[in-house]
């Protein structure tokens, strides 16, 4: 049975009921193993990273991301779990960015190493990609990395306290030995 008729159909009426149910509907195997694996790798850095807005993300995002596809799609149906790909990938990616935490940063990196070549879907070099899906998603996680950036795991501020040792220097750097008072001796 074909469920494509169930996906995003851009800007008619009859199209919107894609918006909930097209990241479940793939073309094919090879289609659902493609979404499958990144699909669980980012959810599992969603839920560790940003537990606190884990479900808003994925479920508010996924409802825009499609929105997004319904507006600026071209004529035909939009099927898949790609734009919910690409919607976490841009979050988890510009969140570590913009929050500047070590960990979150290094995240950042291996997700660009491992799929740093999604970035080239957001554009038409496919025939039957539906880039307009994936472009949503990465706009989509844009926004909610930067509406986010305050929730989930933050970059400690460390408050460093003078010690002893410190104030034996001064602003420049400059060794400032203790002055030893001297004790008054008594001749006996």
């Amino acid at each position: 049975m074909n469920f494509t008729q169930f996906g995003v159909y851009p800007r008619s009426l009859g199209g919107l009921k894609g918006i909930l149910f097209s990241p479940f509907i793939h073309s094919g195997t090879k289609h659902l193993f493609n979404n499958s694996i990144p699909v669980f790798v980012f959810l599992a850095m969603l839920f560790y990273f940003y537990k606190e807005v884990a479900w808003k993300i994925i479920l508010l995002g996924s409802l825009l991301t499609g929105c997004l596809t319904w507006l600026i799609g071209s004529e035909g149906f939009h099927i898949g779990m790609s734009g919910v790909v690409y919607l976490l990938f841009s979050f988890v990616f510009f969140s570590g960015i913009f929050r500047r935490h070590f960990r979150l940063i290094s995240v950042s990196l291996v997700v660009i190493f491992l799929y740093g070549s999604m970035f080239w879907y957001v554009f038409p070099i496919e025939k039957g990609v539906s880039w307009e899906g994936h472009l949503s998603g990465l706009i989509i996680g844009f926004i909610f990395s930067v509406l986010y950036r305050k929730k989930g795991s933050q970059r400690k501020e460390y408050i460093f306290q003078k010690t002893e040792f410190d104030l034996l220097f001064d602003e420049k750097g400059n060794f400032n030995p203790p002055q030893v008072e001297e004790e008054e001796t008594k001749d006996s």
